[in-house]
C-alpha cells in the first residue's frame, strides 16, 4: 500500500456568495469604499451622486438609413453635375486636350462617386448591425456618467445596492460588472426619451 498523502483542507465559502439566477459579468471591477464609488479607475464621491438607473443602449438604426439615402442623393446629383459639365466640355471643344481633360475628369468622378457611396454603405451597415446593450449609468451633479453592461437583472440589483450604498456611510461593495464597448457613441440613443405634446419654443431637457 502506499503512504497516503497529507490531509486536503476544502477551500473557504466566499464571503459573499452570488444570489441564485443572477450571473455577473466579468469585465472590470466596481468597488464602493471609503465614501468612494470606483469605477474601472475612476472614482466618484457617493455624495455627488444624483441618480442610479439602467436602460437599454438602443443604435440610431433608421437614422442610420435617412443619413444613408441623403448621402446617395447628394452624391449622384453631385456625380451628374460632374458628368453635364463635362459632356459640355467635350461637346464645345474643337481640340484633343480639352476633350481629354472631360474624359479624365468623368473617370476621376465615377471613382469619387463609387468610393463615396461605399463609404456611406459601410457607415450605415455599421449602424444598422449594431447591438444594443443594457446600461447601469450612474450620473452626479456635474457632467460625469459613468456606464457599464451587464444582464439586466444583475444591473437592476446593483441599482438597488448602489443606491442603499449612498445613504450607509460604513457601505462597502465589490462587484464585477461588463465594460460598455461601442465604436461611435453618437451612433447611440443616449439620456431620456421626453414626449412634449403642444406648445412652442422648445429647448430640450435641462439636468
Amino acid at each position: 500500500m502506499g503512504t497516503p498523502g497529507p490531509p486536503t483542507t476544502p477551500p473557504p465559502p466566499p464571503s459573499h456568495p452570488p444570489r441564485s439566477g443572477i450571473v455577473a459579468p466579468t469585465s472590470l471591477p466596481l468597488v464602493i469604499s471609503k465614501r468612494l464609488l470606483w469605477v474601472s479607475g475612476a472614482a466618484y464621491p457617493l455624495e455627488n451622486i444624483v441618480r442610479v438607473y439602467t436602460f437599454v443602449l438602443r443604435p440610431r438604426k433608421a437614422e442610420a438609413v435617412r443619413v444613408f439615402v441623403k448621402r446617395v442623393v447628394l452624391t449622384l446629383l453631385v456625380a451628374l453635375g460632374i458628368g453635364l459639365f463635362a459632356a459640355l466640355a467635350k461637346g464645345f471643344s474643337s481640340g484633343q486636350e480639352p476633350s481629354a481633360f472631360a474624359d479624365f475628369l468623368l473617370q476621376t468622378s465615377f471613382l469619387g462617386v463609387l468610393g463615396a457611396l461605399i463609404w456611406a454603405l459601410v457607415d450605415m451597415l455599421t449602424v444598422v448591425t449594431a447591438s444594443s446593450h443594457d446600461v447601469l449609468a450612474i450620473e452626479t451633479n456635474g457632467r460625469s456618467t459613468a456606464m457599464v453592461s451587464g444582464e439586466r437583472r444583475y444591473l437592476n440589483e446593483l441599482v438597488v445596492r448602489i443606491a442603499s450604498a449612498i445613504d450607509e456611510p460604513d457601505a462597502e461593495l465589490t462587484v464585477s460588472v461588463g465594460a460598455l464597448t461601442i465604436s461611435n457613441p453618437s451612433n447611440y440613443y443616449f439620456g431620456d426619451a421626453v414626449n412634449i405634446y403642444g406648445g412652442d419654443g422648445h429647448t430640450g431637457v435641462s439636468k
